[in-house]
């Protein structure tokens, strides 16, 4: 899908023609609509599709006309009915009248342009527009971490409960979201120094600094995705713990169980064997036989209750 759009008077409006200072927006694209802007603007067309390949790498790539940024940007899908998050390139392409965006799916990174969330931005300063989205991309990472942490609450709150699968397995997707996410965090870190040395991005002075606050917040993401990780790891040894633990006072109440119950089993198989035996001439002699029975089982659960066995 092609979507065409231009900031007028302080607002972003769709447009259906190409127009010098526009922004094409494409969003899983047709093989028709990757050519035509390939040819319209003499792009290569592998750099085009480029953000169609989920396997593609982070990297800036300047050729004669125009310069193609490859980010990765965060996204969700589901996974046993879970949401989960992972992370898919975005072509970013500068022309010098036009910036082209390319993305196999719709983003919140470039979405919070369109419902205007992002203000004091002009599609037609190209190189500011392209960091600014880069900057979102960002804000959109550190969002969706503190998300993660939010679940990750949820989930530890359950260990005081009863825990289920699910809960380990929704655990264990938080943990490959964060692997995920650090690996595209690091690899756009990598973009953004090449970007800074070789001042792709810098017309003005102001572009620098947005730049720099971009690579701040990109270490800040890759910080905090650190954090997380080892945070995740802390509570998956948790439950570990917990679950161990919980075994471990169900085998010994068993055990103990087993004890107590052993005695009657012991004690009748004596008095029933055919040999001459205390009381069995006696009339009371099972009533005899089933106190002292009662008694040693009682005695047995005291001595385990006394030892923290029950």
């Amino acid at each position: 899908m092609q979507n065409i759009y231009i900031t007028e008077g302080g607002r972003l409006t769709e447009i259906g023609t190409y127009t010098p200072g526009c922004w094409i927006k494409l969003t899983e694209p047709t093989a028709d609509e990757c050519t035509l802007v390939s040819e319209r603007f003499d792009v290569e067309l592998a750099d085009v599709r480029a953000a169609l390949d989920e396997d593609e790498s982070s990297r800036v790539v300047t050729e004669e006309g125009y310069t193609l940024i490859l980010l990765d940007i965060p996204t969700h899908e589901v996974k046993n009915i879970a949401l989960s998050y992972t992370t898919i390139p975005l072509g970013i392409i500068i022309k010098d009248d036009t910036v082209i965006t390319v993305c196999a799916k719709e983003t919140p990174v470039l979405a919070d342009f369109i419902n205007q969330k992002i203000r004091t931005f002009s599609t037609k300063k190209r190189k500011r527009f392209s960091c600014q989205i880069i900057y979102n991309n960002c804000i959109v990472y550190q969002n969706l971490l503190r998300t993660i942490d939010r679940k990750r609450n949820e989930i530890e709150e359950k260990i005081n409960r009863n825990m289920e699968d699910s809960d380990l397995i929704n655990l264990h997707y938080l943990e490959s979201n964060l692997v995920y996410f650090a690996t595209s965090l690091r690899a756009n870190a990598s973009v953004l120094d090449r970007i800074k040395r070789y001042g792709i991005l810098k017309e003005h002075e102001e572009d620098e600094e947005l730049l720099d606050d971009t690579i701040i917040e990109n270490m800040q993401a890759i910080e905090t995705t650190k954090i997380y990780q080892d945070i995740i790891k802390g509570t998956s040894e948790l439950f570990s713990t917990v679950i161990n633990n919980r075994l471990n006072v169900v085998m010994k109440f068993l055990t103990s169980i087993t004890i107590v119950m052993a005695l009657p089993t012991i004690i009748a198989g004596i008095w029933g064997m055919n040999v001459s035996l205390p009381f069995e001439h006696n009339q009371y002699g099972f009533w005899i036989v089933l106190g002292i029975t009662a008694f040693a089982c009682i005695a047995m659960f005291i001595i385990l209750k006394k030892k923290k066995m029950l």
